[in-house]
C-alpha cells in the first residue's frame, strides 16, 4: 500500500496530534496516581494518630475511674457515659468488628 503526497499531508499532522493526546493521557494518569497516593498517606496518618489519641484517652479514663471510685457513685456514671461516647466516636483502623468463621 503506497501513500500519495496528498494523503501524507493529512496523515502526518494527525499522528502528531495523536501523540500529544496520548502523552497528555499518560501525564494525567500519573498525576491521578500521585494524588491518590497522597490522599492514602494522609488517611493512614490520620488513622494512626486517632489510634494514639484513643490509647491516651483510654489511659486517662482508667485513671479517672480510679479517682471516681474514691469520690463516689455520681462521678462513675458520668465517666461511664464519657467512655461510651469515646468508644462510639473512635474505632480502631485495623481491628474489625465482625469475625468470619466460614473459612
Amino acid at each position: 500500500m503506497s501513500l500519495k503526497g496528498l494523503e501524507l499531508q493529512i496523515a502526518i499532522p494527525k499522528t502528531f496530534e495523536a501523540g500529544k493526546m496520548a502523552d497528555q493521557r499518560q501525564q494525567n494518569t500519573i498525576l491521578q496516581q500521585m494524588h491518590a497516593n497522597e490522599a492514602l498517606n494522609k488517611e493512614l496518618e490520620r488513622k494512626q494518630l486517632s489510634v494514639n489519641e484513643t490509647e491516651h484517652l483510654n489511659a486517662l479514663n482508667d485513671e479517672e475511674q480510679d479517682k471516681s471510685s474514691q469520690n463516689g457513685q455520681e462521678q462513675t456514671q458520668e465517666n461511664k457515659k464519657n467512655k461510651e461516647q469515646l468508644e462510639k466516636k473512635v474505632q480502631h483502623p485495623f481491628k474489625g468488628n465482625l469475625f468470619d468463621f466460614s473459612g
